[in-house]
C-alpha cells in the first residue's frame, strides 16, 4: 500500500505542477464562458431578416403573417407566373403561393426560393397557414373569433412528488437539465482522464523508463497508483473549476449590478438548449415554463426541489467508478502498444459503451423508470452516465445500491483484467498486438 501511495503521490504532483494543468484550470471556466458567449452572439448576429412575398389567391391571408426579426412579409398584387419571374429582382428571398382551394387542399401551398428554403422559414409559413385555416373553418362552423381566443389557454402545471415523507415539489425542467449536464460531464471527464492514463503509460514504455521503475515495484502497484493519481488530478481540477466559476459569477454580478444568484440563474437558463439528452419538444417546454415566470424565479425554484447533496455525492461516486473502470482498460491499451497509431483498433471497443450511453440517455430522460433506463443503469459500462440522468428524477434506494455494487465489482474486474495485460505488455516491444495475443496474456501464469 505504501508503494502505491508513493506512485500515486508522484503522478499527482507531477501533473498538477505542470504549466498546462495550471493554465487549463484557470482558463477552463473562462473558455467555457467565452464558448457560450460566442455561440449566443453568433446565434443573434447570424439572423438575417428574410423578405417573403405572399401571393394569396384566396385573399384570406392578407396581413395574417406576423413580421418579426426573422421574417418580413409583403403581399404583391400579381399572378404567380409574374411573381416567380420578378420576386428575386424585387429583393424578395422567398415566394409563398397560396392557391384558391387551400382550405380544402392545404397541401397545395408552394414555397419558391432562388436557393433552398431554410427549415425555419418553411415551418413558420406552414404554422401560420395552418392556424389561419383552422380559424376559417371554425368561423364557418359558427364559432366566433372571440370564442377561439378565449379557448386558447396556457396550462402551467405544478409537479409534486409523493413519497413516504409526504408531498414534495418537483421540477421536470431542473431534473432534465441537471441530469443531462451531470451525464455529459462524466462522459467528457472519463474520456479526458482515461486517455491521460493511456498516454502516460505509453510514454513511459516508449522511453524505457518503465524498465527502471518495474525493477522496484510490481506492475499492478504501478498501474493502480497511476490510475488513482490521475483520478485525484481530475477531482482537483473539477473542484477548482467550481470555485473559479463561482468567483467569476460573483465578479460578473458585481459588474452587471445583479446578485450572484441572479447571474447563476441566467447562466443556467441559457444552457437549456445545450443539453443533448433533452429532446426538442422538451427544450420548447422548458423555455415556455421559464418564460412564463421569468428564468430566474423558475430556475431557482426548480433547483430548490432537487436533493443536491445526493446528486453531488452520486456524481463523485459515479465519476470515480466510471473513471477507474475505463482508465484501467485505457492503461492496458497503453501497456500493450508501442505508438498512438496502434491504439485506434483497441480504443473503439472501449469507447463504444461510453458513446452508446450518451445515445441511450436521450431516451432515458423521457422514461427514467423504463426497462431501458433500468438495465443501462445497472450495467457497469453505461451506469455512470445513465444513473446520473436518472438520479434527479428519483431512483429507488435498492436500484441505486445495486448499481453502485455492480459498478464496484465492474471496476475491480476490469482492474484485474487490465493488470494481467499490463504486466506482460509493459515490457514487450516491437510486436504487433492482436486481440488473440491479449487473450493469451490474461491467462499467463506468474
Amino acid at each position: 500500500m505504501h508503494t502505491i501511495f508513493i506512485i500515486l503521490k508522484r503522478e499527482y504532483l507531477v501533473r498538477v505542477r505542470k504549466k498546462s494543468f495550471i493554465i487549463m484550470t484557470i482558463l477552463g471556466p473562462l473558455l467555457i464562458t467565452a464558448f457560450y458567449g460566442v455561440i449566443g452572439w453568433a446565434a443573434i448576429s447570424s439572423i438575417n431578416q428574410k423578405k417573403i412575398a405572399v401571393v394569396d389567391e384566396t385573399g384570406l391571408f392578407q396581413g395574417k403573417f406576423k413580421n418579426d426579426k426573422e421574417s418580413d412579409y409583403a403581399y404583391p398584387k400579381e399572378s404567380l407566373d409574374a411573381a416567380k419571374k420578378s420576386f428575386v429582382k424585387k429583393g424578395y428571398d422567398v415566394l409563398v403561393y397560396i392557391p384558391k382551394n387551400v382550405i380544402e387542399q392545404p397541401k397545395t401551398v408552394r414555397i419558391f426560393a432562388e436557393k433552398s428554403v431554410s427549415l425555419d422559414v418553411q415551418n413558420n409559413v406552414e404554422r401560420a397557414i395552418s392556424r389561419e385555416i383552422e380559424t376559417i373553418k371554425l368561423n364557418r362552423a359558427g364559432i366566433t373569433q372571440q370564442v377561439i381566443e378565449d379557448a386558447k389557454v396556457n396550462v402551467d402545471a405544478q409537479t409534486i412528488s409523493l413519497s413516504e415523507e409526504g408531498e414534495k415539489n418537483s421540477s421536470s425542467v431542473a431534473t432534465s437539465i441537471i441530469g443531462g449536464a451531470c451525464a455529459v460531464m462524466i462522459y467528457i471527464m472519463m474520456l479526458i482522464y482515461g486517455t491521460q492514463v493511456m498516454r502516460g503509460v505509453m510514454e513511459e514504455k516508449t522511453n524505457r523508463i518503465i524498465e527502471v521503475i518495474i525493477s522496484s515495484v510490481k506492475p499492478f502497484q504501478l498501474m493502480l497508483g497511476k490510475i488513482i493519481g490521475v483520478a485525484l488530478v481530475g477531482l482537483t481540477q473539477f473542484l477548482l473549476w467550481i470555485v473559479l466559476t463561482i468567483g467569476l459569477l460573483t465578479i460578473g454580478s458585481a459588474i452587471l449590478g445583479q446578485s450572484p444568484k441572479q447571474t447563476a440563474q441566467s447562466a443556467v437558463s441559457s444552457r437549456v438548449s445545450s443539453v443533448p439528452t433533452v429532446s426538442a419538444e422538451g427544450r420548447e417546454a422548458m423555455e415556455r415554463k421559464m418564460a412564463a415566470g421569468g428564468p430566474a424565479a423558475n430556475i431557482m425554484a426548480a433547483i430548490d426541489t432537487l436533493d443536491l447533496p445526493l446528486i453531488i455525492s452520486c456524481f463523485l461516486f459515479y465519476f470515480l467508478g466510471g473513471y477507474l473502470l475505463y482508465s484501467a482498460l485505457f492503461g492496458a491499451i497503453g501497456a500493450a502498444v508501442d505508438n498512438e497509431t496502434e491504439t485506434q483498433q483497441f480504443m473503439f471497443p472501449i469507447m463504444l459503451p461510453i458513446i452508446a450511453s450518451i445515445a441511450f440517455a436521450q431516451f432515458v430522460v423521457r422514461d427514467p423508470d423504463g426497462p431501458l433506463a433500468f438495465w443501462t443503469s445497472m450495467i457497469p459500462f453505461t451506469s455512470p452516465v445513465i444513473m446520473m440522468v436518472r438520479i434527479p428524477f428519483g431512483v429507488p434506494g435498492w436500484q441505486l445500491a445495486l448499481s453502485m455494487v455492480l459498478l464496484v465489482l465492474g471496476f475491480i474486474g476490469t482492474i484485474w483484467l487490465a493488470a494481467r495485460i499490463y504486466r506482460v505488455g509493459i515490457l514487450m516491444y516491437g510486436k504487433k498486438i492482436t486481440y488473440k495475443e491479449l487473450s493469451k496474456w490474461v491467462f499467463y501464469k506468474g
